[in-house]
Formats: C-alpha cells, structure tokens, sequence
C-alpha cells in the first residue's frame, strides 16, 4: 500500500518526538549527517512500529538535500517535512553555524517546497535566540528572507566581521529561519501546502546537554530558572505543537513560528531574566 512519505531531518529527541506524534502510517525518511544517529532513531521507531528508514544526509549540502528528496520519492509523495537538523553555539563554528542553520535550512525549506504535495504541511526547529537579539531593519529580514540561498552568506550582514561570536551567529540564522518560514510558505501555498516554524527554548535533549556543559552553561540554567515556567521543556512539549502545524488541525496556519520557551524570552525583555 502506497504510504505519504515524512522527510525527517535531523536524528535527535525533538525530531523523534515530533516523528512519533505525527508519523504514524506514513513512510518516514530519516536523515541525518551522522548515519549511524539516523539508524540508531530508525531502530527504536521500528521497533515502537512505525515505518522508518535511514538515509545518511548534510543538510549544509545542497547536492545531499537533492539526494535525500530522491530517496523519499522512491516511497511516494512527499506530504511532510520535519526539519530538526542543526548545530549548536557551543557545538560548531561560526561558519559551521551559518552554513548548516542558515544556508542548509533555507536550501532546504525552498528544495521541499518543489515538489511537496497538496495537503502537505512542514515544520522547521529554530530557536528562542532569534527572538532576543536586537531588531534588524525591514530591509535586512526582507534580505534574510528572499536572497536566494546560493547567495545569501555573501549577505553584508552576514560577513565574518559583522559576527560577534558564535551565538550571534546561531540568532543570526535563527532569526532567518523565521523569516525563511514566511517567505517560503508563499510558495508552498501554490502547490496547496503549509509551512510553519517552532522556536523552542531549553528543552532537555543530548545538544541542551552540550549547552549545559559549555561554556555558557550557567547562562542557560539560569535562563530556565528564571523563566515563568521554572523548568526546561521536553521534546514532547514541542511535538504536542508541532501535530497542531503538520494536521489538518491547523489548516489555517501558515507562515509562523511559534515561541515555546516557558516565558524565558518574556522574562528577558520584562521580567528577572532582563540584561543589567
């Protein structure tokens, strides 16, 4: 029996979480840059019975992306997308970041749109960091948005003298994942799709482990000490969201990242978690 096809991207606990929430009775294609993490997430979904195979991919890789696409159509049309893949602050560099986070989820986000079918529907992972850097002007999100992705880390905004350190690199590309979801999702709406981002913010998963460990690790565990909620969020809280964007539940929303932090982004800019 012909199934829809889920791309997955990104072998980690949020993309899982979401992939078990939403993907059951569809084919899902699971891809990651390290294929044994895509085998090891197949194994444990197989074995809860769900229908998921491994594909080795990079995301940072335009020819990789195309790769992954094929390999998904080989099992039907490609009704979703859960994207999840990416690098952290404390994990990469500043280039690795712009390159993966930024580059790869724009190339992406434009390559599934291609060939997404009717009724389809995509989630992309960004992050509450892109909420809290300081507002661009209309002119650099309209740039982070529709630059072709060939040409967008030859953005002015984007050059290596304009990139403090590697978290400004990770707001940088997170704030241009959100802008991304928009313009995209123009798109996707001509072939009778939806588009949607989730920006969460410290959710207990291997790469918040890494954080927690970092160098700015006290940051972070006073940031969701600080926060309304009290507490790190799971990746089922971001799934319980995200079944919302890819079902026919939230057939009206299109174009939006939705800000699932605790209150850790309120807290900054109106609460204890405000800069001195």
């Amino acid at each position: 029996m012909k199934k829809d096809v889920m791309i997955v991207t990104g072998a980690g606990q949020i993309s899982m979480a979401i992939a078990r929430r939403a993907g059951y009775g569809k084919k899902i294609v699971l891809g990651d840059k390290k294929i044994e993490n895509a085998e090891a997430i197949a194994s444990v979904m197989k074995q809860a019975g769900f229908d998921a195979v491994p594909f080795e991919t990079d995301i940072s890789d335009r020819s990789a992306i195309l790769a992954l696409i094929a390999e998904a159509e080989k099992f039907g049309d490609i009704k979703y997308l859960v994207n999840g893949a990416g690098v952290s602050p404390s994990q990469a560099s500043i280039e690795m970041i712009l390159k993966v986070d930024l580059y790869g989820t724009a190339v992406l986000l434009e390559e599934v749109g291609k060939v997404i079918t009717e009724g389809g529907s995509g989630v992309t992972i960004s992050s509450q960091s892109g909420w809290r850097m300081p507002q661009l002007s209309a002119e650099e999100d309209r740039l982070l948005a529709e630059t072709p992705a060939e040409e967008i880390l030859g953005l002015e905004i984007l050059q290596p003298e304009k990139i403090r350190d590697t978290l400004h690199a990770y707001q940088m590309a997170k704030r241009c994942n959100e802008k991304r979801v928009m313009a995209e999702c123009v798109k996707w709406g001509a072939h009778g799709a939806r588009l949607n981002g989730i920006a969460p913010g410290i959710i207990v998963t291997p790469l918040a482990v890494d954080e927690f460990n970092g160098p700015r690790g006290g940051f972070y565990k006073n940031m969701f000490a600080k926060c309304p909620a009290g507490r790190p969020g799971t990746a089922d809280e971001v799934a319980n969201v995200a079944q919302l964007l890819l079902s026919d539940s939230g057939a009206f929303i299109t174009g939006s990242t939705f800000l699932i932090d605790g209150g850790a982004t309120a807290s900054y800019f109106y609460g204890p978690l405000r800069p001195e």
